[in-house]
């Protein structure tokens, strides 16, 4: 189900900044009591020329009917809407859907990663960017939903994903978290966080750093493979898998 509105902490920082510009701190909380925060709210705004060339570069394999995945204030669908390409967003957070659409983001669904249906069309092009292969959430639940994306996919459909290795850091609180993710079975890189805004504080969700080996064990026998990886030099990166 789509975010309660009384708890969008992430909506309503998309609709302080585009109504106000005012300089947003985001917030994350993580399940062990870490938080971190940065002021990258405008990045959820920004244009084309201030993107990455990391990003162009996975953009450019767009063709077709995209479906922008946690489309957040609409920066990916408004430029391929502009490049004439048909674009559907999805979010499950209310607030950011109504930025989207205050923005000119014309086709719309306010629901979960988890409850894409046919109601999005075939799909040529799946862009997860923005870290948003963490919305998978987990192993079990990415190979799932990989098959369903298949199902919903054309015969030359790619998946555009950003995803960061959780395992390039030195941060103790970090390398202590990985560790307890194992004692419990999971990925070192299985997160669950939350958004917090003023006084809103969001629900927990599942979210799901990999590093490249992990990808590749999640995505066999989901019909799909690894195309090919953008390295960034940092510990984020880009992947493109192709459909089998």
């Amino acid at each position: 189900m789509a975010i309660d509105p009384s708890r969008d902490a992430f909506g309503e920082e998309m609709k302080a900044y585009y109504e106000n510009r005012e300089g947003i701190i985001e917030i994350v909380e993580r399940d062990d009591g870490y938080v971190d925060y940065h002021d990258g709210v405008s990045y959820y705004f920004s244009a084309y020329e201030d993107w990455s060339e990391h990003e162009k570069s996975a953009l450019s394999h767009c063709h077709g009917r995209v479906l922008d995945v946690g489309c957040g204030a609409g920066r990916i669908a408004l430029y391929l809407q502009e490049k004439g390409h048909s674009v559907v967003g999805i979010d499950n957070s209310p607030g950011a859907i109504e930025v989207c659409r205050s923005r000119g983001v014309k086709e719309l669904l306010n629901i979960p990663f988890t409850q894409i249906d046919s109601r999005v069309g075939t799909i040529d092009r799946f862009v997860l960017f923005g870290n948003n292969f963490g919305l998978f959430g987990s192993p079990g639940r990415a190979r799932w939903l990989l098959r369903r994306l298949k199902s919903l996919s054309s015969s030359h459909a790619l998946i555009i994903a950003q995803t960061t290795d959780p395992y390039r850091t030195q941060n103790p609180d970090h390398l202590a978290y990985h560790e307890q993710n194992r004692r419990r079975g999971r990925l070192g890189g299985q997160l669950r966080i939350r958004i917090r805004y003023r006084r809103i504080i969001g629900p927990w969700m599942d979210y799901l750093f990999v590093s490249k080996q992990e990808l590749e064990d999640i995505v066999k026998g989901t019909g799909w493979t690894v195309q090919q990886y953008i390295d960034t030099g940092a510990a984020g990166y880009f992947l493109i898998l192709e459909k089998d």
